[in-house]
């Protein structure tokens, strides 16, 4: 692999820096785990992604958001974005920084490991405390549940956990 190549991915990957998740602007795409794969040829830039849910109505705002971004780099010709499958996303792909992300947007990010009996605990993103109950497992998207906090009484948003288990 040529130094130019690898550059340019580095660039593209800071790019991608940029985008964030049209819901929940203070996470990028990167800090989702949403990039599998960046490959640069001969000024053709081809990303995939995985996308959280599949029926998610912000993919298509994503991918243009991706296009838009990659294309302001004058190296690059062409980009091309591609949603895949396998491997299928997972909460433990969303990095540290993109928990923080979560919290700062009032979302409380997902356990890091589910208890023996599936349940999971939640600790509120303004307080801090676990002491919380689910009001609707169904909340505003698919991917999270709507909670209530005992301590600061305030209600919130949780990502709900997936897991390839």
């Amino acid at each position: 692999m040529t130094m130019a190549k690898m550059s340019l991915e580095s660039v593209v990957r800071q790019q991608l820096e940029t985008v964030c998740d049209p819901e929940i602007f203070t996470v990028s795409i990167l800090d989702l785990g949403m990039v599998e794969n960046i490959s640069v040829r001969e000024g053709t830039v081809t990303v995939e992604l995985l996308p959280t849910f599949l029926g998610c109505p912000a993919l298509g705002i994503i991918k243009e958001n991706v296009i838009d971004a990659i294309r302001q780099l004058e190296e690059v010709k062409e980009v091309e974005v591609n949603y895949i499958k396998s491997p299928p996303w997972t909460t433990d792909r969303i990095t540290e920084k993109g928990r923080q992300g979560l919290k700062e947007f009032g979302i409380a990010p997902p356990p890091a490991k589910l208890e023996d009996d599936g349940t999971w605990e939640v600790s509120c993103p303004y307080c801090g405390s676990k002491q919380s109950r689910v009001e609707n497992i169904f909340g505003p998207s698919a991917c999270r549940s709507i909670l209530y906090c005992k301590q600061c009484k305030n209600p919130f948003e949780a990502m709900k956990p997936i897991s390839t288990m």
